[in-house]
């Protein structure tokens, strides 16, 4: 793909830089990996408006629930260390976690949504988000809105911590040290991949900018009868928590902060092997890229499917998105990754981050 390469990067750098120059975007990050390699990786814009510093491939984002996809990667990945079963039931290692009837929820049901335990008290804080154990103590004193296994609900914010307490309880580690150790070192992207964001790393960062996010997220609270339960008004997964130093700081494992090099990079070594770097194998790749559930989800209300820990697509990809408008995930059938970043968190605007992830698919595709 030597030439289409050349032609498709030509064609993702002309599409980011007229997103910039347009005044669109402040700052984007694109990348793909095909089996293996990395053949797309372009950057445009500013890191911070403000002071005109450049976005670089390293500059890491907060790209919120594409986080997510880091998340459940450290669970793979643990699981293909023999550390960690899918079938695990939570309150075996986490016995509070059985009160109200919840002895019987999976890690499964985390990684499928179907855990029954979507909400947050309604008085929830940032500052309540900086306390771990405060945060498991509320999710762990749940009661559960179904039985675990009935229906799919997002579980916007609670996912982290169901899946972060399981790997502590497991491994006797932070999540984020296990994404750093077993996950973001190997793949030789250090300082790329975050869940907490170490003190040192925060004026690294791009600075966020909100264009039409925090609007979308009051009509939604307006409109969807279940969202306020799933993200209160003081913890909206939007530019203001995305910008607080201490929540960045914090282990919230239903977020993330990233470059889209290095979400690409990881998607690629969990459907094939990067640099003799493989974090899964073929087995569990099936597993996790296939169909676990699908139904109508009880947030958005809309007919969703997943598989292990990533929305599966009905054009073959499997991966997550994060409101504002990131994205990274996996084509394995192409042997293609995409990801993609921005620090202008948009809605209702045509979500130019998606154009790019179908540009890049069928670009491939039609080379394949």
């Amino acid at each position: 793909m030597t030439d289409a390469g050349a032609g498709l990067r030509a064609e993702v750098r002309s599409t980011i830089d007229a997103l910039v120059d347009s005044g669109r975007e402040a700052g984007v990050q694109v990348a793909a990996y095909r089996h293996g390699r990395l053949i797309v990786d372009e950057t445009a814009g500013t890191a911070d408006a403000a002071t005109g510093r450049p976005l670089t491939a390293g500059t890491p984002v907060f790209s919120a629930s594409t986080g997510k996809s880091l998340t459940s990667t450290v669970v793979h990945v643990l699981a293909e260390a023999g550390r960690l079963d899918y079938d695990l039931r939570l309150a075996d290692v986490w016995p509070e976690f059985a009160r109200h009837g919840k002895h019987t929820v999976t890690l499964r049901h985390v990684l499928t949504h179907t855990a029954g335990v979507p909400a947050l008290p309604a008085d929830v804080t940032p500052a309540d988000f900086t306390d771990w154990d405060r945060m498991c103590a509320l999710v762990a004193d749940a009661v559960p809105r179904w039985a675990p296994g009935e229906r799919i609900a997002y579980h916007a914010w609670t996912y982290g911590w169901l899946v972060g307490e399981v790997v502590r309880r497991v491994t006797g580690r932070r999540i984020s040290a296990v994404l750093a150790e077993d996950v973001a070192a190997p793949l030789g992207v250090p300082g790329e991949l975050f869940l907490g964001v170490p003190e040192a790393d925060l004026p690294r960062l791009a600075t966020l900018e909100d264009n039409g996010l925090a609007d979308l997220m009051r009509f939604a609270s307006a409109h969807l009868p279940h969202f306020d339960a799933v993200a209160p008004p003081a913890v909206r997964p939007d530019g203001a928590i995305g910008s607080r130093p201490e929540v960045l700081r914090a282990d919230v494992p239903a977020v993330g902060t990233l470059t889209a090099r290095a979400a690409a990079r990881m998607y690629a070594a969990l459907i094939g092997e990067v640099d003799g770097v493989r974090l899964v194998s073929e087995h569990r790749l099936r597993q996790l890229g296939t169909v676990a559930v699908r139904g109508v989800e009880w947030v958005f209300g809309q007919e969703t499917a997943y598989g292990l820990g990533y929305a599966i697509d009905e054009d073959g990809s499997f991966g997550t998105s994060g409101s504002g408008g990131s994205l990274a995930c996996a084509y394995p059938g192409l042997g293609l990754t995409v990801a993609a970043t921005r620090n202008r968190l948009g809605a209702n605007d045509g979500d130019p981050m998606e154009g790019l992830r179908v540009l890049i698919r069928d670009t491939v595709r039609a080379t394949a």
